[in-house]
């Protein structure tokens, strides 16, 4: 679950755009400002007929509408998620057998190791980092429990959105459990530190703005998990081009996951659209004035205050997630949910054309960038430079890596 914000992979540009209050010098472009500087203001909408009014809801008038839609929520639990035990994948079917059942086991770690050795430093502090976001699921699902309709109040409740909430964290929770232990295997990381960044991005938290709103909730998980698809992707080339095939199919089924669960994140969006089209369309406008923040740039290992700007350039130079890939996901949401062409109340037109815009002017704005950062401009161009390149230099020291 780990992708980057807009605002550390677009440098500041010319006058009109400054950094965002509270941002270091230099770290990036004042996305949210940009962003409001070419739009118009949303024009107000009357909201879809409500649920019951209750002094314990936000939103009650989306709230119906999740309750509306909770047979989704049940197929895509039924459709999409996989067979719970036996019946699926878990971390040890990528790794080796410990048991003492197994006379090649160091054999077989050296195997691991051999392979490993092969994977650049700058690649192994870009999957660090996705290890650790993968590892911080705790949060991740206290952020589901927030989204008002959508919530498992007991714990063991059986809607359809609390049982898809825990058979999401329950796949996910392998992601993390299986580069953490390749990791470990590998030997090539101090996995104390690694250790205490997991534990510090937990305890720190993690707010994406979503406001309890399950609209807002599901725009922001349907793009995270597009982004972290794209993320674990490229890892997963980038390691093939080093000779690691087995970290290149970890990498594949862990892509794989997230791709089954944007879809059913974009499944959901496009329902809520069918039947509040004026709530969503200003929903996601109102979001996409701002920017998607994710929870690598709250990591953070005791020391380095910088630590997610040093990975952020790691991962964008090596083409692992760029600002290309932020203007093509969010074009991707736009065509799957077809806003160009969607008939919407006048009330919702302008929040309409404003988003339909913001492909293209986030594309300019990244090739800007990007043709100025060497070693980017082919990527910065549309091409896809994943596995062409994994060796940059790294220009900082990362505790995660054992030092000389």
């Amino acid at each position: 679950m780990i992708v980057f914000s807009l605002l550390l992979l677009l440098p500041p540009l010319a006058s009109g755009f400054a950094p965002p209050s509270g941002a270091r010098p230099g770290t990036g472009l004042a996305v949210k400002e940009a962003k409001r500087a070419c739009c118009a203001e949303k024009a107000s909408s009357p909201a879809p007929p409500s649920a019951p009014p209750s002094v314990f809801l936000r939103y009650p008038s989306h709230v119906a509408v999740i309750e509306d839609i909770s047979p989704i929520a049940q197929k895509m639990v039924d459709e999409v998620l996989l067979e719970t035990g036996s019946g699926s994948w878990q971390a040890s079917d990528f790794l080796p057998d410990l048991s003492t059942k197994n006379e090649n086991w160091a054999e077989d770690i050296k195997a691991v190791r051999d392979m490993a050795a092969g994977v650049s430093d700058e690649l192994l502090v870009v999957l660090i980092g996705d290890m650790v976001t993968e590892e911080a699921l705790p949060t991740y699902q206290t952020l589901l429990n927030t989204f008002e309709g959508c919530d498992d109040p007991d714990g063991d409740s059986d809607t359809p959105w609390a049982r898809w909430s825990r058979g999401w964290t329950s796949e996910e929770n392998r992601h993390g459990d299986l580069l953490n232990r390749y990791l470990y295997l590998s030997g090539r990381c101090d996995m104390r530190k690694v250790e205490e960044t997991i534990q510090h991005l937990i305890t720190n938290g993690f707010n994406p703005g979503a406001k309890s709103d399950p609209y807002r909730g599901f725009v922001y998980t349907s793009f995270q998990e597009r982004a972290t698809k794209i993320s674990h992707g490229n890892v997963g080339k980038l390691a093939k081009e080093c000779g690691d095939v087995n970290l290149q199919r970890i990498c594949a089924k862990i892509a794989g996951d997230e791709g089954r669960h944007e879809k059913a994140y974009q499944a959901f969006c496009t329902e809520i659209l069918e039947r509040d089209p004026v709530g969503f369309i200003e929903t996601f406008a109102d979001q996409m004035r701002g920017s998607i923040s994710m929870p690598a740039e709250c990591i953070y290992d005791g020391h380095d205050r910088n630590l997610y700007a040093s990975f952020s350039e790691v991962a964008q130079k090596l083409g692992v997630y760029t600002a290309v890939d932020y203007a093509e996901i969010t074009g991707h949401l736009i065509k799957t949910w077809d806003l160009e062409n969607l008939a919407v109340p006048a009330a919702a037109e302008k929040d309409r054309d404003f988003l339909c815009k913001l492909p293209g002017r986030y594309e300019k704005l990244a090739m800007r960038s990007m043709k100025s950062t060497a070693g980017l401009s082919d990527k910065a161009s549309g091409a896809n430079t994943a596995g062409t390149d994994a060796k940059v230099p790294l220009k900082e020291k990362f505790a995660w890596l054992h030092q000389d």
